[in-house]
């Protein structure tokens, strides 16, 4: 009896295309058979490659969509010197009219904590999932320039967070991580703890699946190093970031991490800007090497 034929690629809907820096900003349409409903995401493709090309996962933060890193980041610069190329997915299922999906900012649509959702009424809320398991098929069956095989991760602010809770549980599908203020230990902070009870309900043990400051703990293997840069005048920093609390934590666990501090910077894509030019020399130069 002859196998059974693959599932077919999903289908691409091209949005937009623009030549930069050689190459190009690209953005595309599909259905997500993780989140049930039509997904966007962004792809910067440097000038063609004599090799496939590393990728380079951008998470974004509360209510962001994929066309904000694109559009004010300026890491097409550095990611077409380095021959990397960039991909940022959206930050939440859009469309799916739940109750309450849009009543607050930090809540809901925009704001999915690239988590998978366990309460019933969130259910399509899985951009855990998106991010880790269907997105890179998607790439993979689409773009044979690419080797999905060989990426990192980065983000900022809840997309800090997804990139640093992804990286950890996944230290073998990424070959290194950074961030721009993240919300490092969400299990304490406002922002964590009104997403975590709504998404994942009240089982303290899966918010903690979660939780960077708690996960590194557990990551006593770890020797690329994490990348964080975190602006000293971030209005956020005291109340939702807890860049110290992860600092502890990866000092406890023996984690590398570098930790820069930036005096004057605040928590917009103007400070992003700054330094996106050294986090993706950070990765490039593990993404070269493995």
């Amino acid at each position: 009896m002859a196998a059974a034929a693959p599932p077919p690629a999903a289908a691409l809907e091209q949005l937009s295309k623009t030549k930069m820096f050689g190459g190009h900003n690209l953005r595309f349409r599909h259905q997500s058979a993780s989140l049930g409903c039509p997904m966007t995401f962004s792809l910067f493709l440097p000038a063609s490659p004599a090799s496939k090309l590393p990728v380079l996962y951008w998470l974004s933060g509360l209510t962001c969509t994929d066309e904000n890193f694109i559009i004010k980041s300026g890491a097409q610069r550095a990611a077409a010197a380095h021959g990397v190329a960039l991909v940022a997915p959206d930050t939440s299922p859009r469309g799916l009219n739940v109750e309450g999906e849009a009543d607050s900012w930090d809540f809901g649509v925009g704001a999915g904590f690239y988590l998978n959702a366990t309460n019933e009424k969130w259910k399509n809320w899985r951009m855990y999932d998106y991010v880790v398991k269907e997105l890179p098929k998607v790439l993979t069956d689409n773009f044979e320039q690419l080797n999905t095989s060989c990426a990192s991760i980065f983000g900022h602010s809840m997309g800090g967070h997804g990139a640093l809770t992804i990286y950890l549980k996944n230290t073998d599908k990424y070959k290194s991580v950074s961030a721009f203020a993240p919300i490092a230990n969400p299990i304490n902070c406002p922002w964590g703890q009104k997403a975590f009870s709504n998404y994942l309900g009240t089982t303290k043990s899966e918010w903690e699946e979660y939780d960077a400051t708690l996960l590194v703990k557990k990551c006593n293997t770890l020797s690329t190093p994490i990348l964080v840069d975190q602006g000293e005048d971030d209005k956020f920093l005291a109340e939702q970031l807890l860049a110290g609390n992860f600092e502890e934590a990866c000092k406890a666990a023996g984690a590398p991490l570098i930790l820069r501090m930036q005096p004057g910077y605040d928590h917009s894509f103007f400070f992003i800007a700054t330094f996106i030019d050294d986090h993706i020399a950070h990765h490039a130069q593990f993404l070269k090497s493995g």
